[in-house]
């Protein structure tokens, strides 16, 4: 494996596992497995994690075929930096966020507004783990569990910081890299907020993982801007 491939792994992994942690689909994750299936909200979240990433990642990697080398580096410093003084603001002027309470309330509402509807169609919803049992795999994660966290995973990761954090990182590091480690830190993530429950959600300090991230962004801009005046 190349050095390429590896810094750009290991800066994948570390600002992934940085980004979602403590994020809204962090939490999403967290409340879902609460109420339905570990195995179809996993499959949901992190399939649509993985989809997220490889565009962006594709995104990042097209991107110095669109423009010159040297202007996207420049923007890629400019956004690391930017999203790290972000981040030390929300750290130092935001007090620990009520992000869950929110996503928890947003999930409430859709699940009345599901039922209402189930009751107005006539339909009765019932548990038949056998018939489950006998459905194909396929079509057992292709159930409205797995599109429900697909879609609530999808569409909030969709602009988030992360995302293009990841597009600025695939077009000053090696694509590969920064996929393979943008898929593991989403599968450390959301493995922990789906077995990890409301009680690991709670316990999370939002303000850490702002100072946190903060800081590794604006190392990341750093040596962004040093590699473009050496090339």
């Amino acid at each position: 494996m190349s050095l390429s491939v590896v810094q750009g792994f290991s800066k994948s992994l570390a600002m992934t596992v940085l980004s979602e942690i403590g994020d809204k689909t962090f939490f999403a994750a967290a409340i879902l497995a609460m109420r339905h299936p570990r195995r179809y909200v996993l499959a949901g979240c992190l399939s649509s994690l993985i989809v997220m990433t490889i565009l962006s990642a594709a995104v990042g990697w097209a991107a110095p075929n669109l423009i010159s080398r040297t202007l996207t580096k420049h923007i890629a410093t400019v956004l690391f930096l930017g999203f790290g003084l972000w981040s030390l603001w929300d750290a130092f002027h935001e007090g620990e966020s009520e992000e869950l309470a929110e996503v928890e309330a947003e999930l409430d509402a859709d699940l009345k507004a599901s039922s209402e509807t189930a009751r107005a169609n006539g339909k009765v919803m019932q548990d038949d783990d056998a018939k489950k049992k006998n459905r194909p795999l396929l079509s057992q994660f292709l159930s409205p569990i797995f599109l429900k966290a697909f879609s609530i995973t999808f569409f909030g990761e969709w602009g988030d910081k992360s995302q293009i954090a990841t597009i600025g990182l695939a077009a000053a590091e090696n694509p590969l890299g920064v996929v393979l480690g943008g898929i593991l830190g989403q599968a450390l993530c959301q493995t922990a907020a789906v077995f990890g429950g409301k009680s690991l959600a709670t316990q999370i300090s939002e303000k850490f993982i702002a100072l946190s991230g903060g800081i590794l962004f604006i190392v990341f801009g750093i040596q962004s801007f040093f590699a473009t005046i050496e090339s």
